[in-house]
């Protein structure tokens, strides 16, 4: 079971309503952390969610983004007037160092409807525990999006839904990604390591960015499987060979698009995604259509693959 942990920029937000279809049938389960204030594009992703049935889940209290000191304008504007007692809604709450047990139980008692914990960096977990145990609440799962390792916190939520997420998108300088590296195991090891379910970051990576400079080098990213690294989840990064100015964007990316179209077409391993195709087109066309919209395109690459996995 898959969980995908996105933010709630414009092209994330597009691409969830797109594959809206998709992610409902692979029975994927979206994260979304909404980190705008204007919600009208969210408004749009949530209602096609729900209009495909989809399960998904949204994060009460933003960490990063313009909604980081303001949740609770998201509860007003979105949580409050939305149907939470849909069963294919959850409202998360993300418990990171800073938070309290006060802060976890004031969410519990005033939640309505199906809620879930994100663990991304909290301690008292045996505290947590025995004040969920307490109060008798049914959490719908608890998401550990703070370290692999942490196994003495994780076990003390052991009889109930786990699922562990992991960046696997190693975020550098366009023009230092290396050619190939690996991604993630996880999808074949999340069972093994107690979890019900895994996600990631696709390939944004965990660390929140808003917006960036010119981009001196342009680097498209795919992930695919590596049969002989035994099945796991390795990302190509393909790149512009011009990497030294801000000039020409557009020609930059059809460099970039170049290496990745002669790869698709020799490498096997690469699935013809219905995102690869669209870059595809994008090739014979020459056509540019902004960073935004080819990041848009990696994710969905990236979902595609996964549900490909789990089908």
């Amino acid at each position: 079971m898959y969980y995908p942990f996105l933010r709630g920029k414009q092209y994330e937000l597009i691409m969830l309503r797109e594959m809206a279809a998709k992610i409902s049938k692979s029975g994927i389960v979206p994260i979304i952390e909404p980190v705008k204030k204007n919600f009208s594009s969210l408004r749009k992703t949530l209602d096609k969610l729900v209009e495909n049935n989809c399960r998904f889940i949204i994060v009460s209290n933003p960490s990063v983004g313009e909604l980081k000191e303001n949740s609770a304008a998201l509860f007003e504007e979105i949580i409050k007037n939305y149907p939470i007692r849909n069963n294919n809604l959850s409202i998360a709450l993300i418990l990171s160092p800073a938070s309290s047990l006060e802060d976890a139980e004031r969410f519990i008692r005033t939640g309505d409807g199906k809620i879930s914990f994100i663990h991304s960096g909290f301690s008292e977990g045996s505290k947590l525990a025995s004040l969920i145990a307490k109060l008798g609440a049914k959490i719908e799962e608890h998401i550990f999006a703070d370290s692999e390792d942490n196994i003495l916190y994780r076990r003390h939520f052991k009889t109930d839904k786990r699922i562990l997420i992991k960046d696997g998108f190693r975020s550098q300088k366009n023009s230092e990604y290396p050619l190939s590296e690996s991604f993630s195991e996880l999808y074949l090891t999340y069972n093994e390591l107690g979890m019900n379910g895994f996600g990631d970051y696709l390939i944004a990576g965990k660390e929140f960015r808003e917006g960036g400079g010119p981009a001196y080098a342009i680097a498209i990213h795919l992930t695919y499987i590596e049969p002989e690294a035994d099945g796991i989840i390795c990302v190509k990064h393909f790149k512009s060979t011009r990497v030294n100015t801000p000039k020409d964007p557009a020609g930059k990316f059809l460099e970039a698009l170049e290496k990745l179209i002669k790869d698709c077409n020799s490498n096997p391993n690469i699935l013809n995604t219905e995102a690869v195709k669209e870059f595809r087109s994008l090739y014979e066309r020459k056509h540019f259509p902004g960073l935004g919209y080819v990041k848009k395109l990696s994710m969905q690459h990236h979902i595609e693959l996964i549900s490909s996995l789990e089908n």
